[in-house]
């Protein structure tokens, strides 16, 4: 099979779909690497590089899409980037279409058969494409949220880790996945005081256990993150559900009631965000202000740690890609229930629920 691995053009985003290894390894089962050049430039990967482990650097964007029979991105295409698809053609990505209604319109026009790595489910009810990036942007969330709290930034002025006789700033985490999970691995490693909120007690206990009473876990309920919110210094929305929107947990007359300066980071933006007031933002244009709250909504995180977000990711998707291109993608499908969910459009149909659910479309299972 033909691969084709395109440059990222999406803000600041400098992550690439494939190592130099992991083209080596497809090269080494009998399959064509087509890649665009400097597409790994961003992660710390050359041309060259490429060219040793057997891939052909081609000479445009065009020409990838062009002899590609499997196009694999890191994040969804751009609208520009719709008409260098063909039918029949396989994309393999970050897609999260659930919000963005003009981008799967404009490739349900091209009939291609696209497969998102953050559905694809593994044997364990896990989503083992999705979980890399999510440990990676939880982590960052504290890391980012806690800078936007200095005072020069616009935030409250607060440091997370207090000082003797002060008082550690106020983390809350919406969700107790592997963002929320994440993130709290760092604040608790900042010395913050911490509050988790999350449905599945059982997720809490395992949280309360880990670290024995560091952090308070409460059971979500709209009083509970009503208050949370309000006494926090800096909130983290970790809230996923699978292909669909995630649930509006905070809405703006809350927010408006949250202390002056303090910080949102929303890393569920990719799905439409759990705040009211949330709206995706960039790199270049990361933050903005609703009732005197800094928001951090930006959603492609890992883009900025590539060099840690390539290989995490390359790792996670491999296997699949190898399964893929040496099966075939019709086999692989049929055979693998879990790869069977990440196929969210085929032939100008939407198969994944949550999609046409948030779009108003007729779903058509592929199953």
């Amino acid at each position: 099979m033909i691969i084709g691995i395109p440059k990222e053009i999406k803000d600041h985003e400098y992550r690439v779909s494939l190592t130099p290894d992991g083209a080596a390894i497809l090269r080494k089962a009998g399959h064509a690497v087509w890649i665009e050049p400097s597409a790994g430039q961003g992660s710390g990967f050359s041309d060259d590089e490429y060219r040793k482990a057997g891939a052909t650097i081609a000479a445009s964007k065009d020409e990838v899409f062009a002899k590609a029979e499997l196009i694999v991105k890191v994040k969804e295409p751009l609208l520009s980037e719709c008409p260098l698809f063909r039918p029949g053609q396989v994309l393999f990505a970050y897609l999260h279409l659930a919000s963005l209604s003009d981008l799967t319109k404009a490739l349900l026009d091209r009939r291609i058969l696209a497969i998102a790595y953050e559905t694809t489910v593994a044997k364990d009810g896990s989503l083992p494409m999705l979980k890399p990036m999510s440990e990676i942007a939880g982590r960052m969330s504290v890391q980012v949220g806690a800078r936007y709290l200095e005072k020069t930034q616009g935030g409250r002025g607060v440091l997370l880790a207090g000082v003797p006789g002060v008082e550690p700033g106020k983390v809350v985490v919406l969700g107790a996945g592997t963002v929320g999970t994440s993130a709290v691995r760092i604040a608790v490693g900042l010395g913050a005081q911490i509050t988790v909120i999350n449905p599945d007690l059982d997720r809490l206990r395992y949280l309360d256990d880990l670290y024995q009473g560091r952090i308070c876990t409460r059971s979500a309920s709209p009083a509970a993150i009503e208050q949370a919110v309000c006494e926090g210094d800096l909130v983290i929305g970790a809230v996923l559900v699978p292909g669909a929107k995630a649930p509006k947990l905070v809405s703006r007359s809350v927010l408006s009631r949250m202390k002056q300066g303090a910080v949102v980071v929303d890393v569920s933006v990719d799905q439409g965000g759990c705040f009211e007031t949330t709206r995706p933002t960039t790199h270049s244009d990361p933050v903005y202000v609703v009732d005197g709250v800094l928001h951090y909504c930006v959603a492609n995180m890992p883009g900025i740690v590539p060099r840690t977000s390539t290989f995490a990711l390359t790792n996670a998707t491999l296997p699949y890609i190898v399964r893929l291109a040496s099966d075939g993608v019709d086999r692989a499908i049929r055979s693998d229930p879990g790869l069977a969910k990440g196929v969210n459009l085929k032939d100008g149909q939407v198969t994944c629920q949550g999609v046409a659910e948030a779009h108003g479309l007729r779903f058509t299972s592929i199953l």
